[in-house]
């Protein structure tokens, strides 16, 4: 029994690198070709650019020509932590972090996005960027129950 437990950790340990390997642009493990790995790897995130740009289709039509290059920058620095929709909001957010987008109105209108994609939680949006929170007005007056009996 502590064969097989020593074998699973190992492989768990190996699985953990290849993937960190293919995804978030980790070494190489041993015993891997490293160019088959390269070329795996760039499938893999033009892929994922390609699932970007049909999931924010805005974010494509506002870096044009630039996109891809800033979506495979995206794909090969941050591995995928959520789903799709979870992805494009945070390639978003890199995209205002490093000052990929053409100028100060592509900024606004990814900033817009965001926040149109419920992206108000911390750590989605940049802190400048969040949208402040309106205080509270006073509260409506309550009607009088009426106690009139249907009839």
């Amino acid at each position: 029994m502590a064969d097989t437990d020593a074998a699973r950790r190992r492989l768990a340990l190996a699985q953990a690198a290849l993937l960190t390997a293919l995804t978030a642009g980790g070494p190489v493990p041993e015993g891997f070709d490293r160019a088959r790995l390269r070329v795996q790897r760039e499938a893999l995130a033009a892929k994922r650019a390609g699932v970007l740009a049909r999931v924010a289709p805005e974010l494509r039509a506002l870096l044009g020509d630039g996109f891809r290059p800033a979506a495979l920058e995206y794909a090969a620095r941050h591995p995928m932590a959520g789903g799709y929709r979870q992805d494009a909001l945070a390639f978003a957010v890199f995209l205002l972090d490093r000052g990929r987008l053409p100028d100060r109105a592509a900024r606004r209108r990814v900033a817009a996005w965001l926040r149109a994609r419920g992206a108000r939680r911390p750590g989605l949006l940049p802190g400048r960027l969040r949208t402040p929170r309106s205080p509270r007005g006073p509260r409506a007056p309550r009607l009088p129950a009426t106690n009139r009996k249907a009839g």
